[in-house]
């Protein structure tokens, strides 16, 4: 099994959506030029489960996501990068950090899509999309409630869960997703629990108080 080159983060990249990075780390920079010689160049993306992204000694969560470069803008002493997330991948075996990490990975199976999960899909992008335009009343978000979907059913999900206003734990759990209408229901469920945390007005100052 070959050696898959891999990239610690400390958020989860989900299948079908982006990820902008800033390359600085003297270890990634040699690995995305080994990359860029390839025809399609790609790294798989793992949550950072302990420590930090620089400098390495970081623990690592053992299921992630192929990312797939599509732009990358030279610096002088970095370089700046578009990639898009591809298959879900678990890692069977991490491999000596020489000198960037590497580890030995399998492909996980694709979710399968079936039209009979319509429904749940649309209403897990009302929630969404109700409480991005909510949220970002009272603060900034991620993602602009109007952002566009795929118009293909499997890729559209998976955006779906990736625009939801959620915490990185969160987005590691749908990864983990076993099948489309899990995705969906866990995507729902999630974004409603968060909605009251983030709809709620600020609090008012107290500095004016009596």
């Amino acid at each position: 099994m070959s050696a898959t080159a891999m990239f610690p983060l400390n958020s989860v990249l989900l299948p079908h959506t982006p990820i902008a990075l800033r390359i600085f780390e003297p270890r990634y920079l040699v690995m995305l030029g080994r990359m860029l010689d390839e025809e399609e160049p790609e790294f798989g993306v793992v949550l950072i489960e302990r420590g930090h992204e620089a400098g390495g000694g970081d623990g690592r969560s053992m299921i992630g996501t192929m990312a797939r470069i599509v732009q990358v803008e030279v610096g002088a002493e970095d370089m700046h990068l578009v990639a898009v997330g591809d298959e879900r991948i678990s890692v069977d075996r991490w491999l000596e950090d020489d000198p960037y990490p590497q580890a030995e990975v399998h492909a996980l199976p694709r979710l399968e899509w079936d039209d009979a999960l319509t429904p749940l899909r649309a209403e897990a992008e009302r929630a969404v999309r109700r409480v991005l335009a909510r949220a970002a009343e009272y603060g900034s978000v991620l993602w602009d409630p109007s952002t566009e979907l795929s118009d293909d059913p499997v890729a559209s999900a998976w955006q779906l869960a990736g625009i939801a206003p959620l915490g990185e734990f969160d987005r590691f759990r749908l990864l983990r997703s076993t099948t489309m209408g899990g995705l969906l229901r866990q995507t729902l469920d999630l974004t409603l629990d968060v909605e009251p945390l983030l709809t709620a007005p600020p609090l008012e100052d107290d500095d004016d108080q009596p």
